[in-house]
């Protein structure tokens, strides 16, 4: 596997991102990962670098580059807070641009296959899949437990699913059903959205899970662990979900 930090200019803004992708240059397609609210971190690095390992052009792009360009925040209550913070500046409009730069930028990489894009995003970056997929140029979008698509955006934006007969892309989103931030109301308010807006969706939810359920998911997505708790077969399932999300709509 090939990885590197870089930066794609946004208007004039550099935007730190990290690339993960196979040593082999043959083109593929590619999937943004969408930070959580704590910023492009150790663990979203590992999230790339799953999606490299599955065969696809993996990049982590920092949406807080305006303010907090390297923004990393431990999973504290200082952290969060500051991540609150930094959600606080970003709008609808400067994450679409993030994400449509990103997808600009990956079109024009040789190792890319052209509008074989998607996105995945988690906590904050679910929502950010989840209002980016009203973009051109993105195949699917992927949002896990996104804690502002039925609540205002952190800046006071009204939410996100007011925009639903704008969706583009297909969407798969995944929650916890013991998520202390998303409740069943939210759920099914994203879901009733969609279906009034004829939208191609996927909600899975899973019942014994809280928010944040994928993280540090390393050792729970080995196979030997499905069978020994919920946890690591809520998760290995998530996995699976996702792969194969991504192989209907970018193979």
């Amino acid at each position: 596997m090939i990885s590197q930090s870089l930066e794609i200019d946004v208007a004039g803004s550099p935007m730190p991102a990290y690339l993960a992708r196979p040593d082999d240059p043959a083109p593929r397609p590619a999937v943004i990962v969408l930070q959580e609210i704590f910023g492009v971190n150790t663990e979203v690095k590992r999230i790339t670098d799953l999606v490299a390992g599955a065969g696809y052009v993996g990049l982590a792009i920092n949406y807080y580059h305006r303010t907090h360009p390297y923004l990393n925040e431990p999973y504290t209550p200082e952290g969060l807070q500051t991540g609150f913070k930094a959600a606080g500046a970003v709008t609808k409009a400067t994450l679409r641009a993030d994400v449509a730069a990103a997808v600009d930028w990956l079109n024009s990489q040789d190792f890319v296959e052209f509008n074989h894009i998607a996105t995945w995003g988690f906590c904050f970056g679910g929502t950010t899949a989840f209002v980016t997929a009203t973009l051109p140029g993105l195949s699917a979008a992927v949002a896990f437990y996104g804690g502002n698509i039925a609540v205002p955006l952190p800046g006071g934006e009204p939410a996100p699913i007011g925009d639903a007969a704008e969706i583009r892309a297909p969407l798969l989103l995944v929650f916890g059903g013991k998520d202390d931030y998303i409740t069943a109301d939210h759920i099914e308010q994203i879901r009733a959205a969609l279906t009034a807006a004829h939208k191609h969706f996927e909600i899975q939810v899973y019942p014994d899970q809280g928010h944040a359920f994928f993280r540090d998911s390393g050792a729970q997505l080995d196979p030997s662990n499905r069978a020994d708790a919920t946890t690591p077969r809520d998760v290995a399932d998530a996995w699976d979900r996702v792969q194969a999300f991504l192989g209907e709509h970018l193979r």
